[in-house]
């Protein structure tokens, strides 16, 4: 066994259809910091026990440069994998403190012209670790360059919202937000998601549909739409029950899928088809 792998929980019950991972950092799985990946086979392993149990093809999110330009690698590498590029807005926040940023966003805009890149994300605002005025100005500023971007390009656009959803909301009216618009790991309440859905945008719910304590998340699940709802890991964050404390990966999304399941009062089947319906709307074809 691959030794790096062998603190991953085992693998669920297959699932009864194919379904799509929208959103994964597999150059995190190492969680050694920054421009650390893992190798080719580390990779090709976690993809084929994700589609051992029918999670069969991953959104690879790259959210800072070295990220980014390996997440291009990947996408080439494996047929599985679509990518996402984008700064994080901590990562915005630390390349205006550098004088980096227009440097790097300069990069960012190249990378996402990839054809296999259909994503700009993750991008948004983050208030949970930058709460001083101008790191937060710096925040907005790259949002709204993230979202003219994807508007430019037609590409998805991927919203990191923590604690920040009024301004994440103003500015995506403000600046009038793309056709495609995916909040990755829905965290706002139910009526926050009803508002989204009216908008148009898709709302993707994470393991943390599965904690105890998620009892605003599990409501805005309930309360919307099944077509405007996509499923994710955010691997290797945010391991499912009964798993929390263990890494994640695309593997263990049976887990959350089959909360969404109970939580929708669907079948498990019914689940599959539908999210595997709504992954084709937003992503195109693989």
């Amino acid at each position: 066994m691959n030794e790096l792998l062998s603190a991953y929980p085992p693998a669920p019950e297959r699932l009864p259809s194919p379904v799509t991972d929208n959103h994964t950092h597999l150059d995190h799985v190492r969680g050694e910091g920054e421009g650390v990946f893992p190798d080719e086979s580390t990779v090709a392993e976690l993809i084929e026990r994700a589609k051992s149990v029918n999670v069969h093809r991953m959104v690879q999110i790259g959210c800072d440069l070295a990220a980014a330009r390996w997440t291009v690698q990947a996408v080439d590498r494996h047929e599985e994998l679509l990518g996402g590029v984008a700064l994080h807005p901590t990562e915005a926040t630390k390349h205006h403190e550098a004088g980096t940023f227009e440097s790097a966003w300069q990069e960012i805009e190249e990378l996402a012209g990839h054809e296999r890149v259909r994503v700009v994300g993750e991008t948004g605002l983050d208030h949970y670790w930058v709460d001083d005025a101008k790191g937060r100005l710096a925040q907005e500023e790259s949002f709204r360059r993230h979202i003219d971007l994807a508007k430019r390009t037609g590409k998805v656009l991927q919203i990191h919202d923590r604690d920040a959803h009024d301004d994440v909301i103003r500015i995506l009216n403000d600046e009038k937000a793309p056709e495609k618009t995916v909040f990755h790991c829905f965290s706002g309440d139910e009526p926050m998601a009803r508002y989204c859905v009216e908008q148009g945008w898709y709302l993707s719910f994470a393991g943390t549909v599965t904690f105890k304590n998620a009892h605003a998340s599990r409501a805005a699940l309930a309360a919307v739409p099944p077509e405007f709802v996509l499923i994710e890991t955010d691997a290797p964050y945010l391991t499912p029950v009964p798993f929390r404390g263990k890494p994640n990966a695309s593997y263990l999304i049976p887990h959350s899928l089959r909360v969404v399941a109970d939580v929708t009062q669907r079948d498990v089947a019914q689940v599959c088809a539908q999210l595997e319906a709504t992954t084709q709307a937003v992503y195109g074809a693989w």
